[in-house]
């Protein structure tokens, strides 16, 4: 049975400390929610990379196309909410549809589920990438559909008289956001940083979504548990689709009379006066007004989103290396809520007082102006660390190249003449200084001590040629790309006179006969300890210190003699650096950002809320979302017609286009006439019937407190 507010019928409902305890399920909920939603999108443009195979453009852009979406499905929850199904039913409902879509996610990343050879790599990729897809679907509906829901329905759960005790619940409620939102990007990385498999060990990323998916199984159950104790309003219709719908009209009729016999009107909506009343009408205009400053906000979103895409992936040519601890490539985006929330009460208690103590009239519309252009200054910062990141990058063959270089395997110097170029000396046990670079050549002429041989090499690929004072034994393949994840390839070379096998913790490479090279071995950064034996059951360990994302080829010699210092005579042979540019220096870039989004984000939410019409704060909550929507459209637009070849240059290219669209935006501002939307109301509503403006002022309270509602939690943070 419902009540005259359309609420169900209320008893004596628990409490405690005069908060009901229904928000507290609530409150958890929410946790759990953000930290399956956060966790899950902290590893995925590295489950794109690393597992499904994709390049950093596709990887960016099916990121950008999950995030573009769940920023569109918000309408459709409220809608659904609104107008069927009612806040509960629709959490209910959808939660359901996203904790599938978290398992779906899960299962795809195991690797043996496809992998019948068991080396490591899926069989039928195909059907790890359908399901990764329709995960990310149902997790968008769900993430999407409740979010206008969660906090709306917590506001309801309070009295009338107990605003104080709302006000704190939307705190805490706050609170939640970032917790899980902070400690999922932290524990996420490190879960997915793991090895794990049943046949062949790989990155756990069975293990970073299962987390999340069982997080959202918790927040599910929690919810539904508080179900006998929440108070829940009927659906009552949604005032979206109503100014949709007189929007349309307007515009329908002004298109019917469109021919000069007819008079002509104040504005275009005033064409929807035959069907809609003038309160309704002018409220439209009002949100038509800051709509149309929407217009140029998704240029600061495209460049916003991509903390968790491009500056991911350039976080994983980095040295995450501290000392104490190592940072993941993944965990550096959780520099942007730590900073978001050491930066808003400097930002409201100091600096903002600061400039009006100087006189400066900053408004609003002046802040998003400068949040916009710290944003593409962040960019500026990301390119200047990407040109200095390159410079480091090993340079890899291109299609009309080959790159060689030669190893000793003799304790003697050798020369070594490669046609058409210059002779040069290969120490003993050693190699040749770097890689030598031949332009449209396959078949070589080499001479190597006087002994010549043609040389058969592939182009885009780089070649060790192992030698010996009788000319050339074989060639191998070298890696033609950095390790992945700050990894480190690692391979041997035997030179003994007898089979040797290698291994490292469980990883074996089997044994090698004289002459020949193993495969490489992917090992972490830090001490590594590599154990050689022989088929007598003799053993040598070998340690090295490694950093991140370099190769190397192990030579053990004809010298080399088991027993305690036998590691000394095997030589180390660099095929690629490891990372030299410490990640720290990507905390500039984060730090310019998060300055950006405080006085963007904070500000234009704050903005819209004081020009917004009371019953209309969702249709601009709507519009806000949308600008995020299509700000990462325009990322994946670019990432997939872009056909820059530097990455360096992408970021300029960001970072220009929005200081253009913050022209644009500046001079959009600076013809913004600033109204109070509760002024022009009253003088409509004075027009009006007594019942009427009874009517009119009911419905514009309620909507204005469902907003608050829902809103409460954004004004002081963006991860909504």
């Amino acid at each position: 049975m419902a009540d005259k507010d359309g609420r169900i019928a209320r008893r004596q409902r628990p409490s405690f400390l005069g908060y009901p305890v229904s928000i507290f399920f609530i409150v958890v909920n929410e946790f759990c929610e953000r930290f399956s939603y956060y966790g899950m999108k902290a590893v995925l443009v590295l489950y794109f990379k690393y597992f499904i195979g994709w390049d950093n453009d596709l990887s960016t852009t099916i990121y950008h196309t999950f995030v573009a979406l769940c920023y569109l499905t918000p309408i459709m929850g409220a809608i659904i909410a609104d107008s069927w199904l009612g806040k509960f039913k629709t959490i209910v409902y959808l939660s359901v549809v996203y904790t599938f879509g978290q398992v779906i996610m899960a299962v795809s990343s195991i690797h043996d589920i496809t992998d019948s050879d068991k080396d490591g790599v899926p069989d039928n990729m195909t059907l790890h990438v359908a399901l990764s897809m329709l995960g990310l679907i149902l997790i968008a509906l769900g993430t999407g559909g409740i979010k206008p829901c969660v906090a709306a329905f917590g506001g309801d759960q309070f009295e009338d008289h107990q605003e104080k005790q709302r006000s704190t619940f939307f705190s805490i409620f706050y609170l939640s956001i970032n917790a899980g939102s902070l400690l999922s990007t932290l524990i996420t990385p490190i879960l997915r940083s793991q090895e794990c498999g049943i046949y062949s060990k790989r990155s756990c990323f069975p293990l970073a979504f299962g987390v999340p998916a069982a997080l959202m199984v918790v927040a599910l159950i929690v919810f539904i548990s508080g179900h006998s104790m929440y108070i829940m309003e009927s659906p009552k219709g949604n005032i979206l689709l109503k100014v949709m719908k007189c929007i349309a009209f307007a515009l329908n009729n002004r298109f019917n009379h469109r021919g000069r016999q007819f008079p002509r009107r104040r504005h275009w909506m005033d064409w929807a006066e035959e069907r809609y009343d003038k309160l309704l009408i002018a409220q439209v205009k009002m949100v038509l007004k800051v709509l149309f400053l929407y217009i140029p906000l998704p240029m600061f979103w495209a460049l916003f989103d991509q903390q968790g895409s491009r500056w991911t992936l350039q976080a994983t040519t980095m040295d995450a290396n501290f000392g104490a601890f190592v940072i993941q490539p993944d965990q550096m985006q959780i520099v942007n809520p730590i900073l978001i929330v050491i930066m808003v009460p400097i930002m409201d208690s100091a600096v903002y007082p600061l400039i009006k103590l100087c006189r400066i009239n900053f408004t609003p519309l002046r802040r998003m102006t400068v949040g916009m252009l710290l944003a593409a200054l962040a960019f500026v910062a990301a390119a200047l660390l990407q040109i200095q990141i390159d410079r480091t990058m090993p340079k890899f063959p291109s299609s009309s190249q080959t790159q060689v270089k030669f190893l000793n395997m003799e304790n003697t110097s050798l020369p070594v003449l490669v046609e058409g170029q210059e002779q040069f000396v290969v120490p003993g046990f050693n190699a040749s200084n770097d890689y030598m670079t031949l332009d449209n050549i396959t078949n070589v002429a080499v001479s190597v001590g006087g002994r010549n041989k043609t040389a058969y090499f592939l182009k885009e690929r780089r070649h060790t040629v192992l030698i010996n004072a009788d000319g050339i034994i074989k060639t191998l393949f070298d890696a033609t790309e950095k390790p992945s994840l700050g990894m480190n390839g690692i391979r041997f070379v035997n030179g003994f006179r007898t089979r040797l096998n290698i291994t490292e913790k469980s990883d074996e490479l089997g044994f090698l006969s004289p002459l020949e090279g193993s495969r490489y071995l992917m090992v972490h950064h830090g001490k590594v300890e590599f154990t050689i034996w022989n088929e007598d059951g003799q053993n040598c360990t070998y340690i090295m210190q490694l950093g991140f994302g370099s190769s190397y080829t192990l030579l053990i010699p004809s010298t080399f003699i088991f027993g305690q210092n036998c590691g000394d005579t095997i030589k180390a042979v660099q095929d690629i650096e490891p990372n030299s540019i410490h990640i720290a220096w990507q905390i500039i870039q984060y730090f310019l950002m998060t300055c950006g989004e405080v006085v963007f984000s904070v500000t234009g939410l704050d903005f819209s809320y004081a020009q917004a019409p009371s019953n209309m704060k969702s249709v601009l909550q709507a519009g806000w979302l949308l600008t995020v929507a299509v700000g990462n459209i325009i990322v994946l637009i670019v990432a997939e017609a872009g056909s820059l070849p530097d990455q360096w240059a992408e970021y300029l290219l960001f970072a220009s286009l929005l200081v253009a669209v913050s022209i644009v935006f500046a001079i959009m501002a600076y013809f913004f006439t600033y109204t109070d939307p509760a002024e022009i109301e009253s003088k409509f509503i004075e027009l009006e019937p007594e019942d009427e403006k009874k009517k009119g002022l009911e419905m514009m309270m309620k909507d204005n407190v469902a907003y608050v509602q829902s809103e409460n939690t954004d004004f002081k943070q963006t991860k909504i």
